[in-house]
């Protein structure tokens, strides 16, 4: 069983119930981020979920040049601090270099290194350093075993406040794929471990300056992924994806997020 991590009043892993870690792919205003979060933060109520809060300042993995980033580090931790404050939700985004982790762990609850950067030595050991929870998403690239190094790079510094998500493997050019056998190898480090349910769905470049994505195969992998045990889901949402600024194609519509938790949940009770 992976060891209970505590994240700013949730828990997660040890055999707690399942958490949602959730809200829009980037920062597109101040307004909507907050309109989401207390969205978010009813329905998660209405079903007796924990929830961490998501969203990215920066997205500096963009496919094109002239795609939309976000607002920045300054802006988008003032908003996340905002959400924070007057929620009293926990609040995660994506760190790309040694420069940004102070700052961001000044009012993160969770540091999350993104898939491409998560054997990048030094920016694991920053963040660790800074005794904040760490969620490493697993590249795309990488094994499930792979991931013991990554997480030995961060124990070193004796925080073992870490999880682990699984996005998705690349299969050709374009997609990914899930494999279910991932969750239990990767909760072998004995770091809780979450699904990304939305970037494993995504079509990576598959628009030709952006990606694409298959939001109706959301339901079918986080109902697997929540069989095979794991410890939270993690989703991106949106109130129109149509009109998102990023991942629209893969992102889950937020009207439709109750039904999904209710079933979620009711697996989540029989597997634990």
């Amino acid at each position: 069983m992976a060891r209970e991590v505590s994240i700013g009043g949730v828990k997660i892993g040890g055999g707690r119930p399942l958490v949602l870690v959730a809200g829009p792919c980037v920062i597109e205003n101040e307004n909507a981020t907050l309109r989401c979060a207390e969205k978010l933060m009813t329905i998660c109520n209405g079903v007796g979920m924990s929830l961490i809060f998501k969203a990215s300042y920066d997205k500096a993995n963009r496919t094109s040049v002239t795609a939309y980033r976000g607002p920045g580090l300054k802006e988008g931790l003032r908003i996340l601090a905002k959400v924070k404050d007057s929620l009293g939700v926990p609040v995660l985004s994506d760190i790309h270099s040694i420069e940004q982790v102070a700052p961001a762990a000044d009012v993160l609850d969770v540091l999350q290194i993104p898939a491409f950067l998560c054997r990048q030595t030094d920016l694991l050991i920053a963040a660790a350093r800074t005794g904040r929870a760490i969620n490493v998403k697993k590249g795309q690239f990488l094994a499930p075993w792979d991931m013991k190094n990554v997480v030995g790079k961060l124990l070193s510094c004796d925080n073992e406040n870490i999880t682990l998500t699984e996005r998705g493997a690349s299969f050709g050019y374009n997609n990914l794929v899930v494999d279910m056998r991932s969750f239990p190898i990767m909760r072998a480090t004995g770091c809780p471990v979450i699904f990304d349910a939305t970037h494993s769905v995504q079509l990576p470049g598959g628009e030709g300056t952006s990606s694409g994505g298959q939001r109706e195969y959301v339901e079918y992998l986080s109902r697997a992924a929540v069989a095979a045990g794991v410890d939270g889901v993690f989703m991106e949402v949106h109130e129109e994806p149509e009109q998102a600024l990023c991942d629209g194609p893969n992102s889950v519509r937020l009207e439709d997020l109750p039904a999904l938790l209710k079933k979620l949940k009711a697996i989540d009770a029989i597997v634990k």
